[in-house]
């Protein structure tokens, strides 16, 4: 058996096997405060690749708390052209179409800010919301993304208790890119603990 990883009381297996093995190099947790108490909402677990090192070299020697600064780093790791998959384990129970918001919301923005935001794009976030419209997402509940090593298509698969499967591809390159950015995005991106981890885990695979 795989061993696992705790991220806050839930199990993350360290590989997992796509096309090929990805290990688990970040990990964190989706959270806010409100009216001071810490609400939690969901863990996150980023598996890449191995071999993602080989197209960060030029970070060998960063200290952790440097790389998870620098944005240039984390858009390198967004652009190597290596398998990813990020994969959400719900503890607090949403409802699809809050979540679908959420997404809408974050990539819309960012689309926007970076004068990406078409007809294209808006359908897409369309398509997007209309998938998670129907489902309840409770405790435990799993939302994975693939991202294929040379691809600009993303596939979503939403894992709920006692159902079956369900899958989304999304086509937009610029809406599968924005959605990597909203995880894997340095500052800006949805989960500071899971940005801290990754610049650790890269910094100690970098000084091998």
């Amino acid at each position: 058996a795989s061993e696992t990883v705790m991220v806050d009381e839930i199990s993350y297996p360290s590989t997992i096997t796509t096309t090929k093995p990805l290990s688990l190099l970040g990990h964190g947790i989706k959270d806010m405060e409100i009216h001071f108490l810490q609400v939690k909402f969901y863990t996150i677990g980023v598996y890449l690749d191995p071999e993602i090192v080989n197209h960060l070299t030029q970070w060998k020697g960063t200290p952790p708390k440097e790389l998870e600064e620098k944005e240039e780093f984390f858009d390198g790791v967004i652009a190597a052209p290596v398998e990813k998959v990020i994969r959400l384990v719900v503890i607090k129970e949403i409802k699809g179409a809050q979540y679908g918001v959420q997404i809408e919301t974050a990539v819309r923005d960012r689309l926007a800010a970076d004068d990406k935001y078409e007809d294209e794009e808006e359908a897409e976030l369309e398509k997007i919301v209309e998938f998670f419209q129907s489902k309840y997402f409770k405790k435990n509940s799993v939302i994975t993304y693939h991202f294929p090593a040379n691809s600009p298509t993303a596939e979503i698969v939403v894992s709920l208790e006692g159902k079956e499967d369900s899958k989304f591809v999304v086509e937009n390159a610029n809406v599968v890119e924005t959605i990597k950015k909203w995880y894997l995005g340095g500052s800006s991106a949805i989960s500071p603990s899971t940005i801290s981890s990754l610049a650790t885990t890269f910094s100690q695979e970098l000084s091998k």
